[in-house]
């Protein structure tokens, strides 16, 4: 690893599948934690997806190491215990009570290694829906996301797995309140984050809207805009970009930038509120300027001027970006057949550096035999482990 490890010393074993457990040991990986994620006989499913899942693997499992068990066997549960014993932090996804049912549950494993903070991420956190079995799409279905995202009487999930993502990352920010906490206490804990009380905190803007103003919040597509001006406007080469002017001082500037002296002199709508009533007299205005420009000039007429602005990009601009490639956004990553691509390192920057290093995603079992090396296993018994199906893999 290269760039900033604060993390650096802190061993992660991950029990998980998909993305939502995945996303937590990614980011813990990538900010220098030491990861071992154990996968069952064969690797884990998630590598074979196809379609809209083909990418999930590559993406959120970069920078680990690779162990596969078979936790239906007495010797593979043993392994995976003498894994947890000496973690200082195990992430799971399993199904409600699954871990329990392995005797890899929380309280049973923390009676050996009372410092283990243990993070369950789970569909929904305790209460009546909480053996339901959910994924990304029923959060956003079932929160009141897709209701907020697509137009009226068409609920649209949103274009990614968001609340996979997000609900990993409160996974992170538990835990890493708890490895504060432990630094006091001496003890770890159980912590949980959930798909469908992430999509409901997501959405808690729009809840808080009926309280300030007493109206249900209508999707996104029927809202009515804080701001006059504020969508995705057609251009001269048919190609789109956002424009937002979302201050009085914006509106001036924009006026001035673009030659609209008859609706500067309007006194009248200097003020927000007053040109957000008076949209539908102002838009098609700015729409017929806008569709004068090419994209590009446009750009180039924006740029410096503190008006927000946005090309409509689509995830395969995002490897020719310049921004993302002169700051260090992407990382190579090798995949499994020896094809370097690049992908998002995290979003963040700590003292100056990006997380960033060359990334080769592991073949399934790929550590197990220096895993099991790493926890005291001498060589006969970890080809006697082999020989028994127990663990598979190289390393």
């Amino acid at each position: 690893m290269t760039g900033p490890q604060p993390l650096k010393n802190l061993k992660v074993v991950e029990f998980t599948h998909m993305v939502m457990g995945p996303a937590v040991g990614a980011i813990l990986a990538s900010l220098g934690a030491e990861v071992v994620r154990v996968e069952p006989i064969g690797g884990d499913r998630t590598r074979k997806l196809i379609g809209s899942g083909a990418g999930y693997f590559p993406m959120y499992n970069r920078h680990k190491a690779s162990i596969c068990l078979d936790l239906k066997s007495p010797d593979g549960l043993a392994v995976a215990r003498d894994l947890a014993a000496g973690a200082d932090i195990l992430i799971e996804n399993y199904r409600p009570g699954a871990m329990d049912r392995l005797g890899l549950g929380y309280d049973t494993l923390a009676a050996t290694n009372p410092r283990l903070i243990y993070c369950s991420e789970k569909g929904f956190l305790p209460g009546p829906y909480e053996e339901r079995t959910a994924l990304d799409e029923v959060a956003q279905m079932m929160g009141g996301l897709a209701y907020m995202t697509g137009p009226p009487g068409r609920p649209l999930r949103a274009g990614s797995s968001v609340i996979d993502v997000t609900g990993g990352m409160f996974g992170v920010i538990a835990i890493l309140a708890a490895v504060e906490e432990r630094h006091r206490t001496g003890r770890g804990q159980k912590v949980q984050s959930s798909l469908f009380e992430t999509t409901i905190y997501l959405i808690g803007q729009h809840m808080a809207q009926l309280a300030v103003t007493g109206k249900p919040a209508a999707p996104m597509p029927a809202r009515i805009s804080a701001w006059a001006i504020y969508d995705v406007f057609e251009t001269a080469d048919d190609k789109p970009i956002f424009i937002g002017v979302v201050t009085d001082a914006l509106w001036e500037k924009f006026c001035a930038l673009f030659g609209l002296d008859d609706l500067w002199a309007d006194e009248s709508i200097r003020e927000n509120t007053a040109r957000v009533l008076a949209r539908d007299r102002i838009m098609p205005q700015i729409r017929a300027l806008v569709q004068t420009w090419k994209r590009d000039d446009l750009i180039a007429r924006l740029e410096g001027t503190g008006l927000p602005f946005a090309p409509i990009g689509r995830p395969e601009d995002m490897f020719d970006d310049p921004h993302l490639l002169a700051s260090g956004g992407l990382e190579p990553v090798t995949l499994s057949d020896g094809t370097i691509t690049m992908l998002p390192t995290l979003p963040i920057e700590m003292n100056g550096a990006r997380p960033h290093a060359h990334a080769a995603l592991p073949e399934a079992g790929a550590d197990t035999k220096s895993v099991l090396a790493g926890l005291g296993y001498d060589e006969a018994r970890i080809e006697a482990l082999l020989a028994s199906g127990a663990v598979e893999g190289q390393g």
